[in-house]
């Protein structure tokens, strides 16, 4: 890098003063994390949705209870059995790849909010009780309209985000 000198330093013949050493960059718009777009995180979750989620319904639905006659007597117990084998296979997408099928056909992943690096096992595990907890409020899903990172109320809470991820290649 060519530096100037001032006239005064040129006629007095003063050396060029040391090349300054190479900074540290700082975390701004050019290291950002390319945060996933909203439109993205929505189709990658209706997919994941009916992918993973309907057929584990259907199972527990029609197979484990007496169909939704008993289903509507038994809620509590319906739920319970829907929602734990679902955690189940979302958290071990998350933790062996950083995708679900919704996120790998949207190409999008997950990553620390932090770091933008896989995240840590329990981050993942509170980012599915808190997107839970974002839907029955709706106010969670809501913040991502507002906010120029698009993150929801459950990527703040469990401090992980979805990102675009790089094209799969196998395509």
């Amino acid at each position: 890098m060519a530096q100037t000198r001032r006239f005064r330093d040129v006629k007095q013949k003063k050396p060029l003063p040391e090349e300054p050493k190479a900074r540290k960059q700082k975390a701004g718009p050019k290291n950002r994390l390319p945060y996933a777009s909203i439109a993205s995180k929505t189709k990658a979750f209706i997919t994941d949705s009916f992918m993973l989620l309907m057929p584990i319904m259907y199972a527990v639905t029609y197979l484990v209870m007496d169909g939704l006659k008993d289903f509507s007597e038994h809620k509590m117990e319906g739920w319970l059995a829907i929602l734990i084998p679902n955690f189940i296979i979302v958290f071990l997408f998350f933790w062996r790849s950083g995708q679900t099928p919704g996120c790998r056909a949207y190409e999008i992943k997950l990553v620390d909010s932090s770091t933008g690096k896989k995240p840590h096992p329990l981050a993942i595990a509170l980012r599915y009780y808190f997107e839970l907890l974002s839907m029955i409020t709706v106010v969670g899903l809501m913040m991502a309209f507002f906010r120029k990172d698009h993150k929801c109320l459950h990527d703040l809470l469990s401090g992980t985000v979805l990102v675009e991820a790089e094209p799969s290649k196998a395509a």
